[in-house]
């Protein structure tokens, strides 16, 4: 079909038009048949959002996607391009992606009256078919639906002439996707004028007597606190969205670890490799999860997922910049690293109060109950009493950001139970990976109350 070139030769092979919400149903039936994935990427929706909005879809229902920021709501707007048809045809130079059997653009009508089926058409591929718009409260009708196009008016033409119309960006996704992110964001004045387009699907411009039945699919994001504090959603235009759909934060920690080892954009360095033990994972997953249960954190801002991506992409430069210093060929992050954090995490949340609690002082809390929290569900005290027996005896471990990885396994391998403990966590038998295990056991005996930490000149030693 993509070798037609006319509208006869359109209409000799066959094609049938379809509106763009049948397209994406069909395309969705499809998928779902094939059990291909609808949204790759998106990772823990898969019994919340996923089955809301494939009813959507199904329903023919434009959608809004409630929810808190880092929750993947423009990622799937972006996503539901992968449910259209590859190519459709539309009249060669149309600013609207006209159907070829039934135009509703005034040049197009004349150019087939004039031509019939000799007017060419071109194809027009899938991302061509996405529209997508930043909500802010400078946005005019204009640049949403169109204005008067002063340059046509003076080359000849009647103000009424619709060929004087300059297309805004709806117009212009015709037979596509538009998507609108932040709506409360947007004047109240402009959300009226999408009224016609969410139900009557047809556009009006400076009160022009004319009807462009648009085919679109309409998709929104918003976050629920917006209503209050920046904007609200006018009622008659919230009430034309078919489904509204909540969003959330990953549920479950390896969810969260999942979205970290895939969206993390870790340095490939020549020479180092990169080991990143799970429970180290677990700590920086579990450091946002935490966060999203603070009392100190205002809940209504939210706690996005870039915290986890940011603290991973941070904690394992630290290791990687470690491994460079000592000229070690492999990095792995240990629990000294995860100071490195701060850095990260404070820009990413907002505290309930400004009292006398530092965000720096809220995230170090957050990371030692995330350690403590992580080390509990591995290990029970009593996996170390020879150790606690020794240390009761005098002896010292110490620790250092800037210690080589084979000082760990020298100073506590030794001990059965502490070598039964990294055996435990499965981090093999490379030094790197051994001295992040150790690091762990050690602050996680701190955190439990069974060991006292000095701190001196970069370096810590547990004792009792």
């Amino acid at each position: 079909m993509r070798q037609a070139r006319t509208i006869g030769e359109l209409r000799s092979s066959g094609y049938q038009v379809r509106s763009v919400k049948d397209e994406m149903r069909q395309n969705l039936i499809r998928k779902i048949r094939r059990g291909e994935d609808l949204f790759p990427g998106i990772v823990g929706y898969e019994d919340t959002v996923i089955p809301q909005i494939e009813n959507a879809i199904l329903s023919g229902q434009d959608i809004i996607l409630l929810g808190e920021r880092g929750q993947a709501k423009t990622r799937i707007a972006r996503s539901l391009v992968n449910l259209l048809d590859d190519y459709i045809p539309a009249i060669a130079g149309c600013e609207i992606n006209d159907n070829p059997f039934e135009p509703i653009c005034a040049s197009c009508r004349m150019k087939v009256e004039d031509m019939g089926d000799d007017t060419p058409i071109e194809w027009i591929p899938r991302d061509r078919r996405y529209g997508e718009k930043l909500a802010t409260p400078d946005i005019t009708i204009a640049d949403l639906i169109g204005e008067v196009d002063p340059i046509r008016v003076a080359e000849g033409r009647y103000l009424s002439d619709e060929l004087t119309i300059h297309y805004g960006l709806v117009p212009r996704t015709n037979r596509g996707i538009f998507a609108i992110n932040e709506l409360p964001d947007l004047a109240e004045r402009i959300q009226v004028g999408l009224l016609n387009i969410m139900e009557e699907r047809d556009v009006q411009i400076r009160g022009y007597k004319i009807r462009l039945p648009l085919d679109l699919f309409v998709v929104a994001s918003a976050n629920p606190e917006d209503y209050t504090n920046r904007g609200r959603i006018v009622t008659p235009l919230k009430d034309r969205f078919g489904s509204e759909i909540r969003t959330h934060y990953p549920e479950e920690l390896e969810y969260e670890i999942e979205i970290m080892e895939q969206e993390g954009n870790v340095p490939e360095i020549a020479g180092v490799n990169l080991l990143v033990p799970q429970f180290m994972k677990e700590i920086i997953a579990e450091v946002t999860h935490q966060a999203r249960r603070s009392t100190d954190i205002n809940q209504r801002s939210g706690v996005s997922v870039r915290v986890s991506v940011s603290n991973y992409e941070t904690v394992v430069s630290s290791a990687l910049k470690r491994a460079i210093k000592l000229d070690e060929t492999t990095a792995a992050p240990r629990i000294s690293d995860l100071d490195a954090m701060i850095a990260s995490t404070c820009g990413k949340i907002e505290l309930e109060s400004a009292g006398d609690v530092s965000e720096e002082r809220v995230v170090r809390k957050l990371i030692q109950k995330s350690i403590l929290t992580t080390f509990n569900r591995y290990f029970q005290l009593s996996d170390f009493a020879d150790s606690i027996v020794k240390f009761n005896s005098g002896a010292v471990i110490e620790t250092s950001d800037l210690m080589p990885s084979e000082e760990y396994a020298k100073q506590a391998l030794d001990w059965e139970d502490m070598r039964t403990a990294v055996q435990r966590l499965g981090v093999g038998e490379h030094p790197a990976a051994v001295a992040s295990a150790v690091e762990f056991i050690l602050e996680g005996l701190h955190l439990s109350r069974r060991l006292n930490k000095d701190r001196m000149d970069g370096h810590a030693f547990y004792r009792r």
